[in-house]
């Protein structure tokens, strides 16, 4: 019987994440494809890593917008601290090219910086940030993801997908008993090694339509 659900599990995780990288070298991988299309792009949504292109091309989908069609390429760029080498360089190579993307709330500094040395704008403000076309999610687009859900859809969905037991399981644990379901489920989503990735396509397709996290559905609107 534990076979099987394993195997339920491993069949769920592989149908969910077709066509994307994961593993040890996805994010390695995931830029380099993402550099390749970007040649040709006439517009860019620049993102921290490969969950938060996921629950990006998933709204689009839900949205019914086809990016590739519309020249769009989603970039992971491997870490925020990378966006300080990436923006600037990809908007020297194309200037008429639109250029826009998501950050960490931890990040936003990182990304002020790069949008300036673009040459993009001078924000000093989250407001001016979002004016050159880069939004912050709070406290990262998970978190916004989580809330926007709320408990009740989650677990529902962990049911679905076989893995309510083991954050039971987890919510049990002592050092997160007591902690609020947003960080336990954060908790619970970080340990597996493609849950993350699974859990982005899986919660952007759960959402209510009136609770899209407001960055990830602004930043579609910019291209």
């Amino acid at each position: 019987m534990a076979d099987d659900q394993q195997n339920r599990r491993r069949q769920l995780a592989e149908d969910v994440l077709r066509g994307y990288h994961n593993g040890p070298d996805a994010p390695i991988a995931a830029t380099a494809d993402a550099a390749l299309a970007a040649e040709t792009a006439s517009a860019l949504i620049l993102v921290e890593g490969i969950s938060d292109r996921i629950a990006v091309e998933t709204l689009a989908e839900r949205l019914g917008r086809d990016l590739a069609a519309d020249g769009v390429v989603v970039f992971p760029i491997g870490g925020a601290q990378a966006i300080g080498h990436y923006l600037p360089q990809l908007v020297s190579e194309k200037p008429d090219r639109r250029v826009v993307g998501l950050c960490d709330v931890g990040e936003e500094d990182y990304f002020r910086r790069a949008v300036a040395t673009a040459g993009l704008g001078a924000p000093t403000t989250r407001d001016g940030l979002e004016l050159t076309g880069f939004f912050v999610c709070v406290n990262d687009l998970e978190d916004e993801l989580i809330r926007a859900c709320g408990p009740a859809a989650i677990e529902g969905l962990l049911e679905t997908q076989g893995d309510l037991k083991s954050f039971r399981t987890m919510q049990k644990q002592p050092a997160w008993r007591d902690r609020e379901f947003s960080a336990q489920m954060r908790r619970f989503l970080g340990a597996g090694a493609r849950r993350k990735l699974r859990y982005a396509r899986l919660l952007t397709d759960a959402v209510a339509a009136d609770r899209i996290p407001r960055p990830l559905a602004a930043v579609l609107e910019r291209v």
